[in-house]
Parts: structure tokens; sequence; C-alpha cells
């Protein structure tokens, strides 16, 4: 080969961050899609996209809330209910001599209004339907021959039956005859969460907590602990866990999303026992419920956890959800969060929730919206990291640092200058520190090489660094000293 003038091109001299996962989430959920690997959703995409991909299933409703709010990449992993819904009894109105029944298994849960829109029977009337209780409807259909139509999607078969007496045929079904059900979401068991969740051993792509969609309680949150710990210190992933607590009930019968607000302190306070039965500062859950506006236009009572996992999402790592400026833009408009509920859930019920060490949302005087109160996590007494945004900066100190390590694996050294080279070595390993200080992430940080390796050194081959930072500073309660003064003379 003649010789030239040749160029090699050097990449990454300008230090550029890579891709650190911040404000990726992975959902588990109830969805009759079948995928073994997590489904994509970004923050572009519509509720009918979402639907589209996630089916109507409890999955989608929390992945549109976390849209709504915030969230621009969720990693979604479908889950196939053991536990099947259950269909509610049909109830009518109107004086048609036919009759509405329902069959089949919801995929969610569903409030099923069908409505006659021209009279008839089988193949000659007509009708329209809404599954969210008669916020939206479908276009007219002409009620089939066979008398079955299936609503898409829902898992759910009507079945129609003319009047029993031949002249009475014709006005089975009249205009304006109504019928309605509810039925009630598929639920995952523990076993469900637990496979799904060791199927993140080997996800690679890299996300910063796991929202686990549906009501759950303490033996879950116990089981989902210890995978948790599992999936940090066996397979290097650095994650907090967000669950839903149930809706505050009477009883165990009763299904009513309602209770007297005398019965509020003893939820509360059976809460806070359950809470001391978990100490893990990468799990948190949300006891927050309300009317929620959803992106698809409906009005819903849910749990507020996927609107929180919005708000992470859109929320730098140090930054709390909580935060009361205007400009953060965390406050929820009483436009979409229409109210907190139990309506009875005062500031003595919440301060104890929140003691305890829960996630609640409050109401200020003086300020028009709705706001997350504190991001407590199930932390141990004493704990270093019992707010969410500390937890997201232990997070990615690890994920990053951890990065740099991986380069250093068999680099060989020096042995006359064992502490020059691993201090050396050590320094690649502060750059994410130093970047996470530029970005105003942390107030400083430090990175040492305890003296005296150079023995282990040789005898395990391991390099012992420590790291230590310095959080960022956060206002959680004001006090101002009042007094009158003198007047200037």
């Amino acid at each position: 080969m003649l010789r030239d003038v040749k160029h090699t091109v050097t990449d990454g001299l300008l230090g550029f961050a890579t891709a650190t996962g911040d404000g990726r989430s992975l959902k588990i959920g109830v969805s009759p899609v079948v995928s073994d690997t997590p489904i994509i959703i970004t923050g572009d995409m519509d509720a009918t996209k979402i639907k589209d991909r996630l089916g109507l299933s409890p999955l989608a409703d929390a992945v549109m809330d976390s849209v709504q709010f915030g969230a621009s990449r969720i990693y979604c992993l479908p889950v196939s209910a053991t536990t099947a819904g259950k269909l509610g009894s049909v109830s009518k109105s109107g004086d048609g001599g036919g009759s509405v029944t329902v069959d089949g298994s919801p995929t969610n849960a569903f409030s099923v209004v069908v409505k006659f829109t021209a009279q008839g029977q089988l193949n000659t009337a007509a009708f329209v339907y809404s599954i969210d209780g008669g916020n939206t409807f479908a276009d007219e259909i002409t009620v089939p021959v066979s008398g079955e139509y299936e609503i898409a999607g829902t898992g759910l078969k009507l079945k129609f039956t003319e009047a029993t007496e031949e002249d009475q045929k014709p006005s089975s079904f009249l205009v304006n005859d109504a019928y309605s059900f509810t039925t009630t979401a598929p639920t995952m068991t523990n076993g469900d969460v637990l496979a799904a969740i060791t199927k993140l051993q080997k996800f690679a792509e890299e996300y910063e907590f796991i929202h686990i969609v549906g009501e759950s309680d303490l033996a879950l949150w116990q089981a989902v602990s210890e995978a948790q710990i599992q999936l940090r210190d066996t397979y290097h992933k650095p994650v907090y866990v967000v669950f839903e607590a149930a809706y505050p009930k009477a009883g165990e019968d009763d299904e009513a999303p309602d209770m007297p607000g005398g019965n509020l302190t003893d939820w509360a306070l059976e809460m806070e026992a359950k809470r001391k039965k978990v100490k893990n500062y990468d799990i948190q859950v949300v006891t927050a419920w309300g009317r929620l506006v959803k992106l698809d236009g409906t009005t819903q009572i849910v749990n507020l956890a996927g609107l929180v996992c919005g708000l992470y999402s859109k929320a730098k790592v140090q930054e709390s959800i909580g935060k009361t400026r205007t400009e953060a833009g965390f406050g929820i408009p009483k436009t979409k969060l229409l109210e907190l509920l139990p309506a009875e859930m005062d500031n003595s019920i919440i301060e104890l929730l929140d003691l305890a060490g829960y996630l609640t949302f409050r109401e200020y005087d003086g300020l028009d919206d709705f706001y997350v109160y504190h991001t407590k996590m199930m932390s141990p007494d004493g704990s270093d990291f019992r707010y969410a945004e500390d937890v997201r900066i232990k997070n990615k100190i690890i994920r990053e640092t951890r990065k740099e390590g991986l380069l250093l694996l068999n680099d060989d050294i020096d042995l006359e200058d064992v502490q020059g080279e691993l201090e050396t070595r050590a320094k690649f390993m502060f750059v994410p520190l130093q970047r996470m200080i530029d970005a105003k992430e942390i107030s400083s940080a430090q990175i040492t090489v305890p003296e005296g390796q150079a023995q282990t050194i040789l005898e395990d081959e391991t390099m012992r660094v420590k790291i230590r930072y310095v959080s960022r500073g956060y206002i959680r309660e004001v006090e101002v000293d009042l007094g009158r003064a003198q007047p200037s003379e």
C-alpha cells in the first residue's frame, strides 16, 4: 500500500454523558396482550394508541395516567391475570319485552350501558353501548340476527333475547330501553408479580423504577422487597418499586369506595402497623386516591400511583415532586384531579400516614392545586434515604459509577506503587460524580482509596474505593417570626 496522509477518528474526547435511565420506568400490570418482553410506550402516544398496544386493561389505564402527567418513555410488562374479573348483575329500564344479558371474562373494570336507539327485534332493533358509564358511546349497531354481540377488547359478549310471545317480538326492544352493569378488573396474584420481576433479570434497558399496577397489600410488599434486593445486588439493577395501597374500606365485604370518617383512623393505624413490617428504602406505597379525569376523557376513581410515576418521570433526580413552586409544574389542577378520596380524609389522617412512611397528597390553603405531600419511602428508622429524591440520587450514583468501574476490570497495575495506581484509576470513577455536581444533582462528592491494599490486591485482586457525597438540601417547612417594629425616627 502506498504511503499517504491517513486519519484516525478518536471519539469521546468531549466527555458527553451516556444515557442514564433518568425518569424511565417499568410497569407490571394485567393486560390481555401477550408479551415476554416489555412493550415500549412513549409520551407522544395518545389514549387510543396506548389502548391499541396494551388492550383495554388496568395496565393501559395506569400508563395513561403516567403519560398524562409527564412520562416520556415507559416499559410495560403485561401479565395474564390468574384471578379473573367479575360480572355484575344487569339492571334494566324501559318497557321492551326482550332482555339483554352478558357473558365473558372482563379485561378491565367497566361500567357498561346498552341503550336502544331503534325499536324492533333481532336484526331490526338498533343500539349503542358505552363502557365508561355513558361518558362516550360507540356508533349505532343493529342487533345481530344471532342475538350475540361481542364488545371488542373487553372480553364481554352481549346476548339479546326477544320477547317470548310472537306478537310481542316487534316490541322486544324499544327506543330508550337501557341495560347497565359493571365489571371488576382481573387481578394478579403475588406469584404473577414475582414471575414478571424474574423476567426483568435479563432486561438490558436502563430504567429508574418499577410500578406494580393494581391494589396490593403487605404480603406483596414484603415479597417484592426481597426480589428488589436481588435485582440490585445480584443483577446490578438499582431500582425502586412503587405500589398502590388498596382503597380504604369499612370491611372486607364493602365493595363501594366509601368509608365513614370514623373508620379512617382505624384504617390508618392498621396501615401504620403494616408499614412497620417493611424496612426497605427502595419500596414506596401510595395511599392517595382521587377522582381523576384521565387521558381518554373518562373520569375514574383511581389510586394516584400512575400520576405519581408521571411526575417522577419529568422531575430531575434530585427534585422533589412535592415542590409547590408554580413553574416546577408538580401541582395537579382541580380540573384534572377533581377531588381526593375518601372525602373524609382530613389532615390528621394524612399526617398519620405520612409519619408512617406512605406517600400522600394534600391541599394547601392559599394554593389552587393538589400536591404530593412528601415522597416517603418505607425506609428503616434512622435511614439516610427517607425520600424518593434521596433514593433516586443513590441509585443513579450506583448505576453511573458502576459503568466506569466496569472499564477497570482486569487492568494490570504496578505493585511498587499500589496506592498511586489505584488512586489514578479512581479518578475515572469520579467523572460521573462531577457531572452530577455540575448538574446540581448533588452538592459535592469525593472518592478515596483506603490505604493498605498492597497486600490484599495480591490476595483477592479487589480494588476498594469509598464514595461519599453531599446531597442537595430541601425546605420541608417554613417558620416565620412576626412582630411589630418601632417606627423609625
